[in-house]
């Protein structure tokens, strides 16, 4: 067997740290490094994770500003003794570690070609999502040349790039210009199962609140039309969000695993109006039978398909998806097809074809 160490930029919760969860699973005596770790997931993770300084700065907004420190900090790991090294990175420097043997195989899960240094520049440049604001810009501003020229340098670096989706597959071939596997994210499909009652009413939507995610535009969509949408999570854009907010509109905070559940079983549809690399929640509400109304850019067009799992829409504003709604009133969804169609990104398959790549690329003694 070879010898595993698994890499990830951070591990706060999120999407991307459930591909760390599935790898853990995979390869449970992996170490696994990173940046900085909450105590919760350094418990989900059986105490495997190994962090460095980074972790022990005061300050935790000042680590996001350090991505030079982080490089410094991946680049200079001592991995010499591992087979196989698998990177999990895309907003992130997991990606920058260096082989200290030459017969050792790295390879990349990638997220994403990091959002601020490319295809996001001027987004971020515009509304920048870490405060203050004016830091962010001047600093992306100052930096952005040689974060990008790093950046590139350590895809290079790279032997076997597995992408999230399609939309991040081009990513990858446009950005760093190498060639990757689809290997979508693990799903707990089962976990999701259709309600047998068939009782559905409303819309939902899930997720950290954050301007990008354009929570906004659902919240507006709905109060011209006088839906109601359930709203879960927290975060940053919360309150904004709420000042939004009309009388259909109701907000749940933080909830438990097997509430989420609940209300992914009894809503009429889920709505996605936010650009994604890949859209875990989106599988996660077509797993409950609940079909998706969703902005037709990024991941999402890998999970749902027109007028067959959901509703797409082209432009992401609010009479945009006011019409995508109208259009969804008019369609029936069966929800045993809907969790049927989910099972494409079933979690047995992530593990099927890791394994394999792994396999595929070990080195031989």
């Amino acid at each position: 067997m070879p010898k595993v160490a698994i890499v990830h930029d951070w591990l706060y919760g999120g999407g991307a740290e459930q591909v760390v969860e599935a790898l853990h699973h995979l390869y449970p005596e992996a170490p696994i490094y990173t940046s900085y770790c909450t105590p919760e997931w350094r418990e989900k993770l059986d105490g495997k994770v190994i962090t460095g300084y980074l972790q022990h700065w005061p300050f935790a907004n000042l680590r996001r500003f350090l991505p030079l420190l982080r490089q410094w900090w991946f680049k200079g790991l001592d991995l010499e003794d591992f087979d196989i090294i698998i990177s999990s990175s895309g907003n992130g420097e997991a990606k920058f570690i260096t082989k200290k043997q030459s017969r050792a195989v790295h390879i990349c899960y990638c997220h994403i070609p990091t959002h601020f240094y490319w295809s996001k520049y001027e987004e971020y440049i515009a509304n920048p999502s870490m405060r203050p604001r004016w830091l962010a810009r001047l600093g992306l501003r100052i930096l952005v040349k040689p974060l990008r020229k790093n950046d590139y340098a350590a895809a290079q670096r790279v032997d076997y790039f597995i992408a999230n989706s399609t939309h991040t597959q081009r990513q990858i071939q446009k950005y760093y210009g190498r060639s990757s596997t689809v290997i979508h994210p693990p799903v707990d499909i089962n976990r999701f199962t259709p309600s047998p009652s068939g009782d559905r009413t409303g819309y939902v939507m899930w997720g950290r609140h954050v301007p990008y995610k354009r929570f906004d535009i659902a919240i507006e969509a709905c109060n011209k039309l006088g839906a109601d949408l359930t709203i879960i999570g927290s975060g940053p854009d919360t309150e904004r969000l709420k000042s939004l907010a009309g009388p259909t509109i109701h907000f749940t905070g933080r909830i438990s695993d097997k509430e989420l559940v609940k209300y992914a079983q009894s809503a009429r549809g889920f709505l996605f109006p936010n650009e994604e690399d890949f859209g875990i929640s989106a599988v996660e509400a077509l797993a409950a039978g609940t079909p998706v109304i969703a902005y037709a850019r990024g991941g999402v067009l890998d999970i749902v398909q027109d007028s067959e799992t959901g509703v797409l829409f082209q432009d992401q504003t609010v009479d945009s998806l006011i019409d995508a709604i109208k259009r969804f009133e008019t369609l029936t969804f069966l929800p045993a097809t809907l969790h049927r169609k989910a099972k494409r990104f079933d979690k047995s398959l992530f593990d099927t074809k890791i394994r394999k790549i792994v396999a595929d690329n070990a080195p031989t003694k």
